[in-house]
């Protein structure tokens, strides 16, 4: 190739490489660009407040209404209880499935003592067998074995807190024979056997519909038995997971009474979707199976991955469902925004009863004045 050739050759190729810059900024589009900046607002702008406010997010969904936002956890009581679960390896269904009152029940008030605080252990491990679209528990097809030391740290961890009511709850454990029961039962006689003035709430699953395994839990020594229905019959395939069902949950609360339970006790959320017949439809059959108490609470997205908020209900509906539960003859009936199968309020009753002490109907008092003040204390904490 001639000198020439090479000389015009490179002279293209430079022209297509200048082709593909950003072509250098003229004079006026420079003048304009300084002029926007020089009309914009300033510094004085923001610091007053007078520009428009940029909206960051997802504006069109559902806000946390006032009523359900809470405060954070702290205290003596809640740093001992915290502190005696990470030493011992175990879990709680209240840090777990992210329970909104944790701080209320982990706490004791002033001139309470530890006595007035509650837990609520999960037994066999952290990870469970099922996806109900509402818990945030994790899941796995193979959860870690049990721990064959788990009744005896359990009954050791409870007997130091000095509590007069505990509860135990577990993740499902399909993949075990008997679903986890033995276990279930070691735990609660052991716990009678180091401290037998310590009452016993077991929140158990439906050991996949083994009535004799329900049998087991229920003879163990515990004084409440609670399996909870979660919500309607309608709902229920489209809410938990699907090997769990409403007939089933129950037969298991039917069981539990045959057995000699005193109390028996379940829980509905409101707000996955649910119609005010299909809710009376649920409690007409939990009064035929003979349940005594009932809690209703407002269902709150743990995450992104779990089923959506219907609605966020209104306490003075909550306070309907209370009045019409109890109109239907049901011993005691816990309904607020925040309030959850396992409730501080709820567990105060139950123990007054159990223990006998004083009316029932002082005992409601007491129970409902102390609804009434955390309701205070929450919309109070929720103020600007």
């Amino acid at each position: 190739m001639s000198l020439v050739s090479r000389a015009t050759s490179r002279v293209r190729y430079a022209v297509q490489i200048r082709g593909l810059a950003t072509p250098a900024a003229s004079s006026s589009t420079r003048s304009n660009f300084l002029k926007a900046l020089d009309d914009g607002p300033g510094l004085d702008d923001f610091i007053s407040g007078s520009s428009e406010r940029v909206v960051l997010g997802n504006v069109t969904a559902q806000r946390l209404p006032s009523f359900l936002k809470t405060s954070i956890p702290s205290g003596s009581s809640f740093k001992k209880i915290k502190s005696d679960l990470r030493g011992l390896g175990l879990h709680t269904v209240c840090e777990e499935a992210r329970c909104p009152n944790i701080g209320e029940c982990w706490s004791s008030k002033d001139g309470e003592g530890r006595s007035s605080a509650t837990a609520t252990i999960m037994l066999m491990g952290d990870t469970c067998t099922r996806g109900c679209r509402f818990c945030a528990v994790k899941t796995s097809r193979t959860p870690p074995p049990l721990d064959p030391h788990e009744p005896e740290h359990t009954a050791e961890a409870i007997s130091r807190w000095g509590l007069g009511y505990i509860v135990l709850t577990s993740v499902d454990r399909d993949d075990l024979v008997d679903g986890g029961a033995h276990h279930f039962a070691e735990t609660i006689m052991k716990i009678k056997q180091k401290a037998p003035h310590i009452l016993v709430e077991a929140l158990t699953g439906d050991f996949a519909g083994s009535m004799e395994h329900v049998s087991l839990v229920a003879k163990s020594g515990l004084d409440v038995y609670a399996h909870n229905i979660e919500t309607v019959e309608e709902l229920s395939p489209y809410v938990r997971d699907r090997r769990a069902s409403f007939r089933t949950s129950l037969r298991v609360l039917e069981q539990a009474k045959k057995e000699g339970v005193r109390v028996t006790k379940t829980s509905i959320m409101l707000g996955v979707g649910e119609a005010k017949e299909q809710v009376l439809d649920a409690l007409r059959e939990l009064r035929k199976a003979d349940v005594d108490v009932v809690t209703f609470g407002q269902y709150m997205r743990p995450t992104k991955r779990h089923m959506k908020v219907d609605r966020y209900v209104e306490p003075a509906e909550f306070e309907e469902w209370k009045r019409i539960a109890e109109d239907m003859g049901f011993l005691y009936v816990a309904s607020g925004p925040l309030v959850r199968s396992s409730y501080k309020a709820g567990e105060f009753f139950i123990e007054n009863v159990l223990r006998g002490k004083g009316a029932e109907k002082q005992t409601k008092r007491l129970v409902t004045q102390a609804v009434s003040n955390a309701n205070i204390e929450s919309v109070r904490l929720s103020e600007p």
